[in-house]
């Protein structure tokens, strides 16, 4: 008879990873044990051997979501000075698309979470605090006034995450054209200087 197939076994990353692919394809309901061991064609047993329990993974997965998007905003939003501009410029471009369609969908399925866990809300909290205050800081190094610079940067948090819900490809025809108006309204550019600087 020829031995049985070694049992998959997966580290603690692993997990994470795990989780966190299921958060954005089942939302919150896909962050339990059993699917989670299915999905990943593990035993449960090999779950507690890295997590006391789901309260557990649960907390993991929040700050694991929390170290990496508040790493990601503090290279992105990162300027040189008298580049802030071209920065808000690049966050626009770089936020208001899809490329990242996952990425889009663990934040939705974080601010669900959030909803009805006080731990996610805090975590969700943190992050949108230091991404606003990022976007804050460049549009003070623009030399607008704190209560313009506050307006602008909820303005840009609001439309760069706000677009990936709404289906605005069948608006018009010309979306980027569209897209560079609401960049350049959203940046404080004049007209004349719809596009963003080379």
């Amino acid at each position: 008879m020829a031995p049985p197939p070694p049992r998959t076994t997966l580290d603690r990353p692993a997990w994470i990873k795990g989780a966190l692919e299921a958060l954005a394809e089942e939302g919150f309901a896909g962050l339990r044990i059993e699917v989670l061991a299915r999905r990943l064609k593990v035993t449960k047993g090999s779950f507690y051997w890295h997590f006391k329990d789901r309260q557990d993974l649960l907390a993991t997965v929040l700050d694991t979501w929390r170290e990496g998007r508040i790493r990601d905003v503090l290279k992105q939003a990162k300027a040189r000075p008298g580049g802030e501009r071209e920065k808000i410029f690049y966050l626009l471009d770089t936020y208001s698309t899809t490329r990242n369609r996952r990425g889009i969908l663990i934040e939705l399925a974080m601010r669900e979470w959030a909803q009805r866990d006080p731990a996610a809300a805090a975590i969700v909290r943190e992050v949108d605090a230091v991404r606003l205050e990022c976007s804050r800081t460049l549009f003070l190094g623009c030399g607008l006034a704190p209560e313009e610079a506050s307006a602008r940067c909820l303005l840009l948090y609001a439309y760069c995450f706000g677009l990936s819900l709404v289906m605005h490809q069948n608006f018009q025809d010309d979306i980027s054209r569209l897209k560079e108006e609401i960049n350049a309204l959203v940046a404080g550019a004049p007209r004349a200087a719809l596009t963003a600087p080379a």
